[in-house]
């Protein structure tokens, strides 16, 4: 449910028009939850633009996949090309929208989101390139880990993907903003308290409700 909460949320962030980059996780959910009457350009690194929802069964083609190695669709008019061209997208600012999904976030907008030190790593992916390249910066994540410890830091412990680059932070609690190198409360998921976030947040935030 708390991953349903976060998608039903992070969707309202998509507007008509927009070339979109979703991210692994969470984000590539987003995908189906998307209003048919507007319409985006989902782009994936591995070399798409026109990405539609998850696949049914009848529907599944091992070749198209995004890049987190998942099936998927293709919309009328899908684009294929080499990762050079999908990178040069993302460098050259033609993102409007990046939704990545994150293990940590700093009460400056820091982001760390590819790493656990010791553990398997399959890539750093994308993920420093749309931090630096996109126009905003959306991260969608639980609000806690497994352990019920605060992904909402201070400051990150994990390696950083980008220093001060979140606009935007969803979770299963509550929506903070970034400016200026500080945090704001803006919304509160329904049915949360305040006392809730407080007590699940490690950072330091201001309210404006």
């Amino acid at each position: 449910m708390s991953k349903e909460v976060i998608i039903q949320r992070a969707v309202k962030e998509i507007k008509d028009g927009m070339y979109i980059n979703l991210g692994i996780g969470i984000p590539t959910l987003v995908a189906n939850a998307i209003d048919p009457k507007i319409e985006v350009f989902l782009q994936s690194e591995n070399g798409l633009l026109g990405i539609g929802p998850y696949p049914s069964e009848s529907e599944v083609d091992a070749d198209l996949i995004n890049a987190g190695k998942e099936t998927i669709t293709v919309t009328k008019g899908a684009s294929y090309f080499d990762s050079a061209q999908s990178f040069a997208m993302i460098r050259g600012g033609h993102i409007d929208l990046a939704l990545l999904g994150g293990m940590q976030v700093s009460q400056n907008g820091d982001l760390a989101n590819y790493m656990i030190p010791k553990k398997l790593v399959k890539g750093m992916g994308g993920a420093m390139d749309l931090v630096a390249g996109a126009k905003r910066i959306v991260v969608v994540m639980e609000h806690c880990n497994k352990h019920g410890e605060s992904k909402v830091k201070k400051t990150c412990d994990l390696p950083l993907t980008g220093k001060g680059v979140v606009h935007r932070l969803i979770t299963d609690l509550a929506v903070f903003d970034f400016e200026n190198g500080k945090m704001k409360l803006i919304e509160l998921q329904n049915g949360v308290s305040l006392e809730k976030v407080k007590e699940a947040t490690e950072a330091e935030f201001d309210i404006a409700l």
